[in-house]
């Protein structure tokens, strides 16, 4: 059976801290834990599971941090996890049987991280990582912000997935560092151009983000799954702007690089066509996307909601608004199964109800 190093680095992570290594502090074989600067009882609990603990002069430079944190492993494989993150009691079990059964050819595992849920236990944004790696490949971190493992060789996918439940949010913490290497000169790559996008999406800067959306796209490098996201990305800027053309130039845009249709584009064209009261069209799309499922292989990101309870509470509006109530209440109920308390399902519920008689034996067609 192969040896677990987990390897952390941590900041003032007292609330998390404890929560995160008590789901696999009985699978692996090591702790590492490198602090980087905390000012409350981050140590002080980290000393409470392991004597491993060693301290690192914060460089603003993630990847840096990371690859120190691995520099003290000792085992056959490293695991790493971030202190808000946590294995749920499936996937420690799951987790144990991968330690008991993998084959030492491999070079690293894939996991899912499941790094968004909703307050019904449905995950919102999941992707792959590659998060049990082979100690004596000496893998290196890159990246000064979102940074990635370069990995190579023999890679298999697991089932297994690590759960992000975060409590606090570091606001333009990322976009600061963007903002540094732009004062520095750095050459910004295809992927920096994404990410940048993203901070500045998600800091309130929409212009700013299409412009480096753009830049993103109109490189010849760079994944095809961070453009397919830029095209997805900047139709919530255009559409935050209120530019319903241009979000709907883009959105069919990114179907150039995912080749066929995605959940993700397909609720928000259906939105799109929604908001103009033009309900037939909305209706296509919101269904193709109830018939469209993620691969489970896929490495970018995956927002379940959009091929789930989404475009099925939609579907109950646009059915509504066209007359069709036998149909509104059947999608209504299949958003209820993945959110059974929420408000809005349940104002349709009892709408259809009480006006159409649905959740009888009666009036059960249009």
């Amino acid at each position: 059976m192969v040896t677990i190093s987990l390897c952390m680095i941590v900041k003032n992570e007292e609330a998390v801290l404890a929560r995160g290594l008590d789901t696999v502090k009985d699978i692996v074989d090591e702790i590492n834990i490198v602090d980087t600067g905390s000012t409350d009882r981050t140590v002080e609990i980290a000393k409470e599971y392991t004597d491993r603990v060693f301290f690192y002069e914060w460089t603003g430079n993630f990847a840096a941090a990371r690859n120190e944190s691995f520099k003290y492993a000792t085992k056959d494989y490293i695991l790493y996890l971030d202190a808000d993150d946590v294995l749920l009691e499936e996937d420690q079990k799951k987790l144990k049987a991968l330690k008991e059964t993998l084959d030492h050819s491999v070079d690293s595992v894939s996991m899912f991280y499941n790094a968004g849920m909703d307050s019904y236990g449905n995950v919102t944004l999941r992707y792959r990582r590659n998060r049990l790696v082979k100690r004596e490949k000496n893998f290196k971190w890159g990246g000064d912000v979102h940074n990635y493992l370069n990995v190579f060789g023999n890679i298999i996918n697991s089932d297994v997935a690590v759960t992000h439940k975060k409590i606090k949010h570091a606001v333009s913490r990322n976009l600061s560092i963007y903002k540094t290497k732009i004062e520095r000169g750095d050459t910004f790559s295809a992927r920096d151009y994404f990410y940048y996008g993203n901070e500045l999406r998600e800091n309130g800067h929409p212009e700013e983000a299409i412009e480096s959306y753009d830049n993103n796209i109109a490189m010849e490098e760079g994944w095809i799954e961070d453009k397919f996201y830029a095209c997805i990305n900047k139709a919530d800027c255009y559409r935050h702007l209120g530019d319903t053309k241009k979000e709907l130039e883009s959105l069919f845009q990114s179907i150039m690089f995912s080749k066929t249709p995605r959940p993700e584009t397909c609720s928000r064209i259906g939105y799109n066509f929604q908001q103009k009261k033009e309900y037939v069209h909305a209706i296509y799309w919101y269904e193709l996307a109830t018939k469209l499922k993620p691969d489970t292989n896929q490495w970018s990101f995956s927002y379940p909601a959009y091929s789930t309870w989404y475009p099925h509470i939609q579907l109950c509006v646009c059915y509504d608004r066209t007359k069709k109530y036998a149909k509104a209440y059947e999608h209504n109920e299949k958003a209820r199964a993945y959110r059974p308390k929420d408000p809005s399902v349940l104002h349709n519920k009892s709408y259809l109800e009480k006006t159409y008689g649905f959740g009888s034996e009666e009036n059960q067609e249009d």
